[in-house]
């Protein structure tokens, strides 16, 4: 993902300044552990001693010395081990804190960009900080069965409300866990209210915590970053632009709710045609039905859905209402 030199050195003191947080919170660490444990400091000035005996006896020659050393560092090691296990603590709580281990908060691995960059230079370039607030509200953990009812059936499936939204819960842990195996698609549609940008948005937390790069657009925010591509060639929409065809998974809520012309049905098959041609999976959420779908964005556009995608039908009550009247 190119990125401007202005870009890419924000990007970068945003590590400098992980890595002195980090660097703060492992000397906190540190100065609590000798407080507690004294004896810490004993073993240290031991391995201090050991080290400088050990030295001079290889400078006058003792082949022995290196080997001796080497004894002696690890009798004291597991003595300081033992002492930070007995007072309660971990054996890794002096080791190094990092926020992203895969590549320690230096942003490559090897000479390659860690997917912590890939997902910084997203952020950066594509505002996602409106979604990163809603995940804390919107995941998983605060999903919950209990505002469907298991009196409404579906007559097409004759599972009620509450079974549905069970195996749509079981399809995207699914998706979850097969991520980086198993190229997949999710398309959601159902009314208003009945959980279907809730479920992005807990997929969208799973992925996000796992390290995979994911931008979130309304219909609205998808086709205004296409327009402006295409027809202005605005410059600050470069990089948004190549990034829905590049993010590990796009979720587009909403469908729909554009103004529709022949200008967004093209767009949206050249979106999702190249995102499966390049295996990179989307989220697709509307309130429309499967015959409206076809009837607004073509025949080519549906086929393509309808082969490529688990489409997954949630109904019920509204939930939004629901939790009001509560």
């Amino acid at each position: 993902m190119a990125l401007t030199n202005a870009q890419y050195d924000e990007i970068m003191r945003g590590y400098s300044e992980r890595q002195t947080q980090n660097r703060r919170r492992q000397e906190e660490r540190s100065g609590e552990l000798y407080a507690e444990i004294p004896q810490l400091n004993e073993l240290d000035q031991k391995i201090s001693s050991v080290s400088v005996s050990c030295a001079k006896q290889m400078l006058s020659g003792d082949d022995n010395a290196f080997a001796n050393l080497q004894k002696q560092l690890r009798h004291l090691q597991k003595q300081k081990s033992e002492l930070i296990v007995s007072s309660g603590y971990s054996l890794n709580y002096l080791e190094p804190i990092y926020t992203c281990p895969d590549c320690q908060d230096t942003g490559y691995i090897g000479n390659e960009r860690c997917h912590c960059f890939k997902q910084a230079a997203i952020d950066l370039v594509y505002t996602q900080s409106n979604l990163k607030s809603i995940l804390e509200k919107e995941n998983f953990s605060t999903f919950s069965f209990s505002y469907y009812s298991n009196e409404q059936i579906n007559p097409a499936t004759n599972l009620s409300a509450l079974q549905t939204a069970e195996n749509a819960v079981a399809e995207c842990q699914r998706f979850i866990q097969n991520f980086n195996e198993e190229f997949s698609n999710l398309f959601f549609y159902g009314d208003t209210g009945v959980g279907k940008t809730f479920l992005s948005n807990c997929i969208a937390k799973e992925l996000l915590d796992r390290g995979h790069s994911v931008i979130y657009v309304t219909s609205f925010e998808l086709f205004h970053i296409f327009e402006k591509n295409v027809f202005e060639r605005d410059r600050d929409m470069k990089e948004p632009y190549q990034n829905i065809f590049d993010c590990d998974l796009l979720i587009i809520d909403d469908l729909g709710t554009e103004m529709s012309n022949s200008f967004t049905v093209s767009q949206l098959f050249l979106c999702l045609n190249e995102r499966i041609l390049r295996k990179r999976s989307t989220i697709i959420s509307t309130n429309l039905g499967l015959n409206q779908l076809a009837d607004l964005y073509s025949e080519r556009t549906f086929s393509r859905i309808s082969s490529n995608y688990t489409i997954i039908k949630l109904f019920g009550d509204d939930i939004r209402i629901k939790k009001k009247l509560q």
